[in-house]
């Protein structure tokens, strides 16, 4: 495991603001040199810290206003059952996010679609047609006040 002190902690949370800043802004915020901080970023990606950069789109400007969390339980607690189950998420394009979880349940979704009624299809012809699905509850999402994901 790769050891960071403060200035990389402020490094990272720069970056996590904005990953497109410049090398040279990026020194001017975290209080080093240009060449520095250009040393620290490439040994952050280097051993795995920083894992990638990626843009941060707007769903509803897509056409996805729609985002709702699904809580979903399995009738059969296998391997196979959890796999299975995994690789139909990964299959379906409205899913952002799938996080196998401890609880009451198996799995947290994010997903996203354009409105309630193709969410409803995805709830009824995607989810509801897997065999290892036993129970299904849908969070609707009205508004995000705070929304860090990156």
């Amino acid at each position: 495991m790769t050891k960071i002190d403060e200035i990389d902690r402020k490094i990272l949370r720069e970056l996590q603001r904005n990953g497109r800043l410049s090398n040279l802004e990026l020194a001017e915020r975290v209080g080093l040199s240009a060449s520095a901080t250009s040393r620290r970023v490439t040994e952050l990606e280097r051993s795995g810290i920083i894992s990638g950069y990626r843009a941060v789109l707007d769903p509803a400007k897509l056409g996805q206003g729609f985002t709702a969390y699904v809580t979903v339980g399995l009738s059969l607690h296998t391997k196979a059952a959890q796999e299975a189950f995994e690789q139909a998420m990964a299959r379906a394009p409205q899913v952002r996010e799938c996080h196998n979880v401890t609880g009451v349940f198996e799995y947290i979704l994010r997903v996203e679609t354009a409105d309630l009624t193709t969410y409803k299809h995805f709830h009824t012809n995607v989810l509801g047609t897997l065999p290892q699905v036993s129970s299904i509850t849908s969070y609707i999402v009205m508004e995000s006040p705070k929304d860090e994901r990156g």
